[in-house]
């Protein structure tokens, strides 16, 4: 066979490139809405005069409806139809749901097609048609998508709608995402305590009783201390997971208690940090109940809450035993993450954080973990070093949002004095 000529080679890739071209023209085929069945999760809200609808669509049902992975990219689509029965024009603001959200033309743009323009053109109409409009006229019933940041697990938003003279409707919503194996939706709560194990305290008998908790987590066996119990949260538990979601928490995934693996919704679609399951620590002789995690941009730094239902009640509110501390990671993917010695920095940090997200009804502190200084530190399970004032902040905690002012002051221990 004779050798290739230049311009022979030349035709050969050109062909190359326009066959690839050919063989990978894109189309934009969504599957036709009404049949993806998100809508069978949704959840509404009325007071009485406008009624609100809402559903997050899953990963799955995402590529469904817009024939497009857009969680890869880190969008979240929400479902929203607004009945409007005043007899003035409701304004829907989308900041409400997502002060950073996505335009839909913004979504379609980012998923360009290289080789098609037609179905550029179709995807982009698409968007459009079936974007949320901002404006529900009176008598009138609008539904569409608004495009947010992805969030596994609970989503929490707010649908705030504006009528007539300034007036302001708000409705609140904490939809479970399906694709995330929630930690503490694996729990089986009734199972934990019977019915006689429970004991009600007043205000006075909660202290004595906090103060003479263990001060620490433990091994499994119970043969080795880890970090100290500083966290005491008081509400149900509603309370306890609307308070933290909406403050901006992550819930964490349950571990595969035979191959130690986290599933692989939270490794793909949001990092494999800001979900991951949790090492155990042990407190009643069992393992967490619940962990919460809030991130920095890149996961390496967290503030991480783990959590235990007692068997103790005020008042008919549930009380819950916990840690709170910050982690740091190596640059090393190899190294495990290690704690901010401080542990106080991180018990106040919470206590900050509840109250400028009205999550928090009244706070106290109470002795019981014993002090540890910084020249005389304890040490955790994994060898890391902390200290302590010795104190544990408790928490009333409340779904109903709090205003800054409306925060109360349990008259026990005075860390901050000190």
């Amino acid at each position: 066979m004779g050798k290739f000529r230049p311009l022979s080679r030349l035709w050969l890739g050109l062909l190359v490139v326009f066959t690839l071209a050919a063989s990978g023209c894109a189309t934009f085929k969504p599957r036709p809405i009404d049949e993806v069945r998100f809508r069978a999760r949704a959840q509404t809200k009325s007071d009485g005069k406008v009624r609100v609808t809402v559903a997050v669509l899953s990963a799955e049902e995402t590529k469904e409806v817009f024939d497009l992975d857009l969680y890869r990219k880190g969008i979240q689509p929400i479902w929203m139809e607004i009945e409007n029965n005043y007899e003035e024009r409701v304004w829907v603001p989308h900041v409400g749901l997502d002060p950073d959200y996505f335009a839909p033309l913004e979504v379609a743009y980012m998923h360009r097609y290289s080789f098609s323009e037609q179905a550029n053109r179709e995807m982009e109409q698409y968007f459009h048609d079936n974007a949320m409009r901002y404006i529900i006229d009176p008598g009138s019933v609008r539904s569409g998508f608004v495009f947010t940041h992805l969030q596994l697990g609970t989503k929490s938003f707010n649908v705030d709608l504006i009528w007539g003279d300034h007036q302001f409707t708000t409705f609140t919503f904490f939809i479970p995402v399906p694709g995330l194996r929630v930690d503490h939706r694996e729990v089986d709560w009734q199972s934990l305590y019977s019915r006689n194990e429970f004991v009600s305290y007043d205000e006075t008998g909660l202290r004595e009783a906090l103060e003479n908790l263990p001060c620490c987590t433990t091994n499994e066996d119970s043969t080795k201390q880890g970090g100290p119990l500083n966290l005491v949260v008081i509400g149900s538990g509603q309370d306890v997971h609307h308070a933290f979601i909406r403050s901006g928490w992550d819930e964490t995934e349950t571990r595969n208690p035979a191959s130690g693996s986290t599933t692989r919704t939270s490794s793909v679609y949001s990092g494999r940090y800001r979900h991951a399951a949790t090492s155990p620590l042990y407190v009643f002789g069992r393992p967490q109940d619940v962990v919460f995690r809030k991130s920095r941009k890149t996961a390496r730094e967290r503030a991480q809450i783990s959590l235990w239902l007692s068997p103790m009640t005020l008042e008919g509110k549930p009380v819950w035993i916990g840690q709170i501390n910050r982690e740091i990671r190596a640059r090393s993917e190899a190294k495990r993450y290690r704690i901010e010695p401080d542990l106080d920095e991180a018990r106040t940090y919470i206590l900050q954080d509840l109250i400028y997200s009205q999550g928090l009804v009244k706070f106290g502190h109470v002795k019981g973990v014993g002090a540890a200084t910084i020249s005389a530190p304890r040490e955790n399970l994994k060898g890391q070093a902390y200290f302590t004032d010795g104190y544990r902040v408790v928490l009333w905690v409340s779904s109903r949002p709090i205003s800054f002012s409306e925060v109360g002051v349990v008259e026990w221990e005075r860390p901050f004095e000190r």
